[in-house]
């Protein structure tokens, strides 16, 4: 089995990068399920992934993003494993 090349490899993940794109208020969704339950899914952490890597996300969005990634570090919401809690 050959080893990708260089070029190969940065190709595949652009194209994985591309692929990865948030949906149109899905901050504040996620912002809103989290304060509900307290918990941080599986998909919200691929919802803040895709916020991250977002170059246009506004200001309003990242602090959004930022107060729930603050929010995790301080322990007042806990991170399951699970897609929908």
């Amino acid at each position: 089995m050959r080893k990708p090349s260089d070029y190969e490899y940065i190709e595949f993940n652009r194209t994985a990068m591309k692929a990865l794109q948030l949906l149109p208020g899905a901050i504040s969704e996620i912002l809103a399920s989290v304060t509900d339950t307290g918990v941080l899914t599986l998909a919200d952490r691929y919802g803040l992934m895709a916020a991250t890597l977002d170059e246009s996300l506004n200001d309003e969005d990242r602090c959004c993003v930022n107060r729930l990634l603050r929010a995790v570090l301080k322990g007042r919401v806990r991170m399951v494993n699970e897609l929908s809690a």
